[in-house]
């Protein structure tokens, strides 16, 4: 018979009330609550709790406190990753995002679902999908993507988005549903705003 920790890692439902992953966050939110009060001066530190919290990381990446997960260990990031003030990490299930990814404040990113009928829902039962962000991306700042989500790579996601579709690579896309607005073309290299060039 399978935990509850082996079905959230598997997408299948469970209930999280179980002393496993209870604790498992608890020890998550401690590591953070240091991670977020550390003087901005202890670089070291910070990424020394990072590396232990994360399941992957890259050698270079950077993340602006406060920052907040559920476990950590679900988490895996590639090279000089960067987010922003705020981003929340729902990690139920995998996130695993790639190289030079950039992410805005005020970022979220869930995994975790529940069931739209209220009785399941009370009682406790839900579910997680991964979430993947793919090398060369940016996610601009106030963007929620949902659970079972896939962003290609080098694709812009505009400021404020809620994404509920995988997004493919090489586009700009935004929007509440997040809808793709326009193909990035070599043309883009010149411009670094709308109509603005280098």
């Amino acid at each position: 018979m399978k935990t509850a920790k082996e079905k959230m890692i598997a997408g299948e439902p469970y209930r999280a009330d179980g002393r496993e992953l209870f604790d498992e966050r608890l020890l998550a939110k401690e590591a953070l609550m240091e991670y977020n009060n550390l003087a901005p001066s202890r670089i070291k530190d910070r990424a020394r709790i990072i590396k232990n919290l994360f399941g992957i990381t890259g050698k270079a990446f950077w993340i602006e406190p406060p920052f907040r997960c559920d476990y950590g260990y679900n988490i895996h990031i590639g090279e000089n990753f960067y987010a922003n003030f705020n981003l929340t990490v729902l990690d139920c299930a995998l996130v695993s995002i790639g190289d030079n990814v950039m992410i805005g404040p005020n970022v979220s990113l869930f995994t975790a679902g529940h069931p739209i009928h209220a009785e399941p829902r009370v009682a406790g039962w839900e579910y997680a999908l991964p979430i993947h962000i793919s090398n060369n991306c940016w996610i601009g700042g106030n963007t929620v993507i949902n659970a079972g989500i896939t962003i290609g790579e080098n694709t812009v996601i505009g400021s404020g988005s809620v994404v509920t579709k995988s997004i493919p690579a090489n586009v700009v896309a935004a929007g509440n549903p997040c809808r793709v607005i326009k193909t990035i073309t070599e043309e883009d290299k010149a411009y670094y705003y709308k109509d603005r060039k280098f």
